[in-house]
């Protein structure tokens, strides 16, 4: 027909309409397109010619006229000429409230593989769940550890326990029972819980530098700066903006019309893997929220080094070594959790796109995810005494209770 652009539909799959574009029309061999050029695009679904009436249809009882039975699913009725239903244009751009589930990323190619991940990741969760809860019980029963620092240190094991649950469970059941699926409400419910609690550890640990900051320049008003009703506040506004964050992220990457599918490249749900299915130009409010989001991180990443250039010139100016090496050591391990995450979580998000592939998003996503959760517990608890001596005393507790 003159005046009429055709659309190439994408092969295998009516329901796909990817390279639709919006204001074009599709059309039907009974509007003059040519059935031949359907037939080229679809060899596993028709693997018969259209004009050769000998062999039977797969979907039922044979055209004359067309000589296949799946006419219907491009828009029109076979034998009916003209008879071409008008919801063509309407299916172009398909949006994810027509999307009921996704199919997440294999851990591994073979079903050894998958099992032995399965095993890794059932090891890595326990000790994490077994390490955090040992920190938050020690911490909450003995008084001695009713200290602003601990207390920060109680809310970071809350996180961690709950970061590396979100992504984790679902995982390791994928690998057991061979499947990839999760549905559409578990899928946002997993990435709204992630993103609430990683942008809740990340605000908790600019709150804890600040701890150190406090502790280590200024001594005498520790207690002032730093009351309980101040350290409640602080960390309630850690917990607070992580939600805050996860509500407007997640709002607006499901408001996003996903046009590319259901299949996620990662093994768990997450923002820019989910980014990545939507429509082209369809994600900017999204990318504009993530701009916002990056500043916000990157001013708490500058707060806190500037925090540890005072501390380390504090420390510089301690006369006895004695003290500077405590003053140091009660440092390092914050310093060293705040650099697990942030390096792990750059290279997850920030790496180059020539060197990305599945395989390196992968270990990337289990890096920042997983890593940290399990790690922060063994991190805080290696040169910490006065931690280590409760922990000790709760194990041997437990150990007499149970003889």
């Amino acid at each position: 027909m003159m005046g009429q652009e055709k659309v190439t539909l994408m092969p295998y799959s009516f329901s796909d309409r990817r390279n639709v574009t919006a204001g074009k029309k599709c059309v039907s061999p009974a509007e003059g397109g040519n059935i031949s050029d359907y037939f080229s695009l679809f060899p596993s679904r028709f693997p018969w010619s259209p004009r050769d009436t000998r062999r039977e249809p797969r979907g039922g009882r044979e055209s004359a006229a067309l000589g296949w039975s799946s006419a219907a699913e491009l828009g029109w009725a076979p034998g009916l000429e003209g008879a071409h239903v008008p919801h063509c244009q309407k299916d172009q751009m398909s949006n994810s409230s027509s999307i009921t589930e996704f199919f997440l990323l294999t851990l591994a190619d073979t079903r050894e593989l998958q099992l032995l991940c399965f095993w890794l990741f059932l090891g890595i969760y326990l000790a994490a769940l077994l390490a955090n809860s040992l920190i938050i019980t020690a911490i909450a029963c003995d008084h001695h550890l009713h200290t602003p620092m601990y207390f920060f240190l109680l809310n970071l094991s809350l996180l961690d326990l709950g970061s590396i649950s979100s992504t984790l469970p679902k995982a390791m059941a994928n690998s057991l029972w061979d499947t990839r699926s999760i549905s559409y409400a578990g899928c946002v419910a997993q990435l709204s819980l992630f993103s609430f609690l990683l942008g809740a550890e990340y605000f908790l640990l600019t709150v804890m530098a600040y701890d150190r900051y406090v502790a280590i320049c200024k001594p005498l008003h520790y207690g002032i700066l730093l009351g309980s009703r101040a350290c409640v506040h602080m960390a309630a506004a850690a917990w607070g903006s992580g939600f805050l964050n996860a509500v407007l992220h997640t709002a607006s990457t499901f408001s996003v019309p996903l046009c590319q599918g259901n299949a996620v490249d990662q093994f768990f749900c997450e923002i820019p893997q989910i980014l990545k299915l939507s429509c082209a130009d369809s994600y900017l409010r999204e990318a504009g929220l993530l701009v916002v989001s990056a500043c916000l991180v990157f001013g708490c990443f500058v707060f806190i080094v500037l925090s540890y250039v005072q501390i380390f010139r504090a420390v510089l100016r301690i006369p006895s070594e004695q003290g500077r090496h405590k003053a140091f050591f009660t440092c390092l391990p914050h310093l060293a959790v705040v650099f697990l995450f942030v390096s792990t979580t750059i290279f997850a998000y920030l790496k180059p796109p020539s060197i990305s592939s599945p395989s390196l998003d992968l270990m990337a996503a289990v890096l920042y995810s997983v890593l940290p959760p399990a790690m922060n517990p063994l991190i805080y608890s290696m040169r910490n005494e006065e931690l280590k001596d409760v922990l000790k005393k709760l194990m041997q507790s437990v150990v007499c209770q149970q003889q």
